[in-house]
């Protein structure tokens, strides 16, 4: 009897043309049911268990305290799969064809591509499994995220990162200079390499330690109408020129506090000095500049006659091959360091695009050949300059009085002083020369600048009688350990090559 009943369910099964009986519904007819009964399909996950009748805490209609209402999103949460949006028989297919050996030619993946494509209307690959439905809900009105200020906060000026070093605005310490005199073509401060600052204060020299805090009188002039005029280290620090109104250049020993030697040459004060190793070049107010040889008894041994005014502006390049001069006659002289054919000392640059006075003048310290000057209350600009091909590098309007300048040795910035109106010290960055900051504290304007020995401290000297130390070139701690590390361990590769 059970062999019949299975060649009845076989013949059946062979008859294409009669619809089969036990099968699941058609994709189609699926499609048809759901379209028809939509909520049914999307509840038909949840039909399980029978939804009470009556609501808790309702009685007759009534509720007892607050009524909790349903929520009424359609799609149910966002988190639990749309069952209503899945695609279950692709599901299964999937499933079953991992099992399968993936043997397959490009040209055959290519036609069930098609085919999938045209029947379903999609990729089977493609297909999703799992599908999440459903939009995040907004917040009640009037609810706060009280951890929402830790995401949305913009960062403090405090937190945020500063760009480049820090550079104290306020000076480190203000030091009193009574009577000194406010005239801008006199150079009155230096500070030498042994960190002694000395201070031309009328009449007087003082020399204060800055390690101690020590001040020493070095000397005073013998006749209270006279003054000091300019002060000038020997790269040593041991000797110090002195420049006078009665147009004498004196030589004086600080360790033993006494005068070596007295220079005369010149007919008027002396504003300016610069040191050439053992060469001294003093330049006075009849526009003359001449070059002392300090071991000699002879020392006047040249004159140097390109300015037709006073000189205000002298120094030396750090190799000793320039000479640069500026003057009341707002021109700009680069001097050789030695004669010419014709046995004179002639300039081999001069520089006129300055339509003031030059006092300010500074050589770069690591290249030799470029210079910087600065122009009076009539010009009021920086100019940098290549002295061997004589260009000018770079120009900037400073909108005040130049009255010095100086080079870092640490950064490659550059300081100057200034006058009317800010009377301020201006830092720049080279060779942009855009302002890197801008230092205020003094009251009337800046007559000299001098940089301490180890490049990190500037000292102004101002008409307002005051002496301010900036540290506005600091090195960095973790930089100048590296800087340490390096120069020790270089020490150390020197002795290994001697030994």
């Amino acid at each position: 009897m059970a062999q019949f009943v299975f060649e009845n369910d076989l013949n059946s099964i062979l008859k294409l043309d009669t619809p089969i009986t036990n099968a699941p519904l058609a994709r189609w007819q699926r499609k048809a049911k759901e379209a028809l009964s939509p909520m049914k399909a999307v509840n038909r996950s949840h039909s399980s268990s029978k939804t009470p009748s009556k609501t808790p805490g309702v009685i007759d209609g009534k509720s007892q305290g607050k009524m909790q209402g349903t929520p009424s999103r359609v799609g149910g949460d966002r988190f639990i799969p749309n069952r209503s949006a899945m695609q279950m028989d692709v599901a299964s297919f999937l499933l079953s064809k991992e099992n399968e050996p993936a043997e397959q030619s490009p040209t055959k993946k290519e036609q069930q591509k098609a085919w999938a494509v045209n029947l379903n209307g999609f990729d089977v690959e493609e297909a999703k499994i799992l599908r999440l439905g459903g939009k995040s809900l907004n917040a009640p009105e009037g609810y706060q995220n009280n951890l929402k200020v830790l995401y949305s906060q913009k960062a403090t000026p405090g937190s945020s990162k500063k760009p480049g070093r820090y550079i104290p605005s306020m000076p480190d310490r203000v030091l009193d200079a009574p009577e000194i005199r406010n005239d801008y073509y006199l150079n009155l401060i230096d500070w030498s390499s042994q960190n002694l600052l000395a201070v031309a204060l009328n009449d007087s020299v003082y020399l204060w330690n800055y390690m101690s805090g020590d001040i020493v009188l070095l000397l005073q002039m013998e006749n209270s109408e006279e003054y000091i005029s300019s002060v000038s280290w020997i790269k040593e620090g041991n000797y110090l020129a002195v420049g006078t109104s009665n147009a004498e250049v004196q030589l004086w020993d600080v360790q033993q506090q006494k005068r070596l030697r007295t220079m005369v040459s010149h007919s008027s004060r002396v504003g300016a000095l610069t040191w050439n190793n053992h060469i001294l070049s003093s330049g006075s107010r009849t526009g003359h500049i001449h070059n002392h040889d300090v071991r000699v008894a002879q020392h006047h041994i040249a004159t140097l006659s390109g300015h037709s005014q006073e000189v205000c502006g002298l120094k030396w390049s750090p190799d000793g091959r320039y000479l640069a001069s500026g003057a009341n006659d707002n021109l700009v002289n680069i001097w050789p360091c030695d004669q010419g054919d014709s046995g004179e000392y002639t300039p081999v640059q001069t520089f006129t695009q300055h339509q003031g006075a030059v006092k300010a003048v500074a050589w770069c310290p690591w290249q030799s050949n470029v210079l910087a000057t600065g122009g009076g209350t009539s010009d009021r600009h920086i100019r940098i300059w290549n002295v061997c091909s004589g260009t000018c590098l770079n120009s900037v309007d400073t909108h005040s009085q130049v009255c010095s300048i100086l080079w870092s040795t640490t950064y490659k910035e550059l300081i100057s002083g200034h006058g009317f109106a800010q009377n301020q010290l201006v830092i720049w960055k080279y060779p942009t020369m855009t302002r890197v900051t801008e230092l205020k504290g003094h009251s009337a304007r800046v007559l000299n600048l001098a940089m301490s020995p180890d490049g990190c401290t500037v000292a102004s000297a101002a008409a307002d009688e005051t002496l301010r130390l900036w540290k506005c070139f600091e090195v960095d701690p973790v930089t100048k350990k590296e800087k340490e590390k390096a120069r020790s361990s270089s020490k150390s590769i020197i002795h290994q090559s001697i030994r």
